[in-house]
């Protein structure tokens, strides 16, 4: 029994892809699924991943003659990634907003406690707790596409600066652009919010 080949590397498998070898690409889904799923499960709902995830490997595929290996595939593949979770929030950004209505009853609980002047140091602490968590993906879900992308990435993912302009394309100075217009906005509609509960 002759031992296993050993895999071909992802440049090997994007050689046979361009060259016609079609079935070649599921190795490089197969190597790749987990990154491409987390990106994806921390940037839309629970029920738009797998969705999400097969279009950003279609995606991949049909551009695959424009990638130019001087970075990794997997950096490439991640950078197809960010960019579909902001076309995803794009488009929710052409339906009308989610009125505060839709909320359920812990969350409209947890907004009217905030309302009723909870102390600095209090606050903090509701804020890590889980409906404080799932009111700002709420408020979050109000922003931009790409607004919410920079802050989730800066704040929750932890993301440098840097590493957003490299997956998102862009420069540093939009990035910073971006995440303090989110912020400005954020607060804001919280802030509102917080008075209609009163």
């Amino acid at each position: 029994m002759q031992p296993d080949a050993p895999m071909p590397s992802d440049a090997e498998l994007i050689a046979r892809v361009r060259a016609g070898h079609v079935n070649d690409y599921e190795p490089l889904i197969t190597r790749h699924r987990e990154q491409v799923f987390a990106i994806v499960a921390r940037h839309v709902p629970g029920a738009q991943v797998a969705e999400l995830a097969h279009e950003v490997f279609v995606r991949a595929f049909l551009s695959l003659r424009t990638y130019r290996a001087e970075k990794p595939f997997a950096h490439w593949l991640s950078r197809i990634a960010v960019r579909a979770c902001c076309d995803f929030w794009r488009q929710q950004a052409r339906h009308p907003e989610t009125p505060a209505s839709t909320l359920d009853a812990d969350h409209q609980d947890w907004l009217e406690t905030a309302a009723q002047g909870l102390a600095r140091e209090k606050f903090a602490e509701e804020i890590a707790q889980r409906e404080a968590a799932e009111v700002l993906d709420w408020a979050l879900a109000q922003v931009g596409g790409a607004e919410r992308m920079v802050l989730t990435m800066l704040h929750r993912d932890g993301h440098s600066v840097s590493d957003i302009a490299g997956l998102l394309g862009w420069t540093q100075t939009r990035v910073k652009v971006t995440a303090f217009r989110a912020r400005h906005k954020l607060r804001g509609l919280l802030a509102r919010q917080l008075k209609t509960t009163r």
